[in-house]
């Protein structure tokens, strides 16, 4: 009897600034075909020293925002294949493996995951309003066709980086998007659960409505 195929190895870039907390019931939860880079942006806790000891690779980013960490995760990549999430703890990462395969089985350049709260109050209301209308006006202006701003994502690592983006902050996924359909890429979406962040953490953006509107300004300059 035949076993079924594996997948491709894959490098999974987790952007991180103090998520050790996180990252220690996180990573022991990867699937195998997922090799986990995580990318300390400037963390004052132990993220680096956790992700060591799990056998994680650790890149150190200076430069402050997320689109520097995702850039230089993307740069120490090896793999063919390449996806990226929050080390926060509020994805599954089984979750990736559904990605993986649309790619892999050439479905989408692109494959996306659209957050489903798993419970009342996971996703502010000032986070979720904020995602809403960058979505909504992707989609009517350059007919993006999902539903999120691909919070978990997996592509091939030459492609994403022949994208060109630019962004070095919290606009780096809507420059993605931009981007990606401009290049014809092909984008597939699915569910994801979206849960609490791991206690002893705080989200940069949704964590207060300053953080979100700080995030939201950085949309709407690459919109612009």
């Amino acid at each position: 009897m035949h076993s079924p195929p594996q997948p491709p190895a894959c490098d999974l870039v987790l952007p991180c600034r103090d998520e050790g907390p996180a990252l220690r019931a996180l990573l022991p939860r990867v699937p195998a075909p997922f090799r986990v880079i995580v990318v300390d942006n400037g963390s004052s806790d132990d993220t680096a020293a956790v992700a060591e000891a799990a056998g994680a690779r650790v890149v150190r980013e200076e430069r402050p925002g997320y689109g520097s960490a995702v850039h230089a995760g993307l740069e120490a990549a090896t793999a063919d294949y390449v996806a990226v999430m929050d080390g926060d703890g509020s994805f599954d990462p089984d979750d990736l493996l559904r990605l993986l395969d649309d790619v892999v089985a050439g479905r989408a350049e692109l494959a996306v995951g659209r957050r489903r709260p798993v419970a009342r109050g996971v996703w502010p209301w000032h986070a979720r309003l904020g995602n809403a209308l960058v979505v909504g006006w992707l989609r009517r202006r350059i007919g993006f066709p999902a539903h999120d701003i691909a919070p978990m994502r997996v592509s091939r690592r030459d492609a994403m980086l022949d994208l060109g983006i630019e962004d070095r902050r919290f606009g780096y996924p809507v420059e993605l998007m931009q981007r990606a359909v401009a290049a014809g890429w092909r984008v597939r979406e699915h569910d994801v659960a979206y849960h609490p962040r791991a206690e002893g953490t705080r989200s940069k953006v949704s964590g207060s409505v300053r953080g979100t509107v700080r995030t939201a300004r950085d949309f709407w300059r690459v919109l612009a």
